[in-house]
């Protein structure tokens, strides 16, 4: 697994009706979920994210449509393309992320390891890359 991020496989359960996901901490969703949310009505031609948190863990899941989802740890930069329910892109604290190329029905659903903090946030790419090599300096 890799610490920029990794995507999760949900199981799928269902019949003729239809199909149902199930997340659960401990099993599939490994922290406890204090904030959901999710994106919608994103223009294809906008950009979101653009943004690192200090302690906050992530996973971001497209449940319907599609979009690319950019993670940077400092040193390397991944893309990850979602556009399966069953799957979940894990984000990692101190990792920028950016998000690109919304369909027009996309739906990201956000499961976050703390409530809502302002203060979690780093918003400015050169402060975070500073906060980067600081922890390697630390290390």
């Amino acid at each position: 697994m890799s610490s920029i991020g990794h995507i999760l496989e949900f199981e799928t359960m269902g019949d003729e009706r239809g199909s149902l996901i199930s997340l659960e901490w401990e099993r599939n969703v490994p922290f406890v979920v204090k904030r959901t949310y999710y994106i919608f009505g994103t223009k294809p031609d906008v950009s979101r994210g653009f943004h690192a948190h200090r302690d906050l863990e992530q996973i971001a899941i497209c449940v319907s449509g599609r979009c690319d989802i950019v993670l940077d740890d400092g040193i390397q930069k991944k893309n990850f393309h979602l556009c399966k329910p069953n799957q979940g892109l894990y984000i990692n604290k101190m990792i920028w992320r950016e998000m690109h190329n919304f369909s027009d029905d996309c739906v990201l659903l956000v499961l976050a390891s703390e409530a809502y903090d302002e203060a979690d946030y780093i918003r400015q790419y050169d402060v975070f890359l500073s906060h980067v090599a600081r922890r390697f300096r630390d290390d």
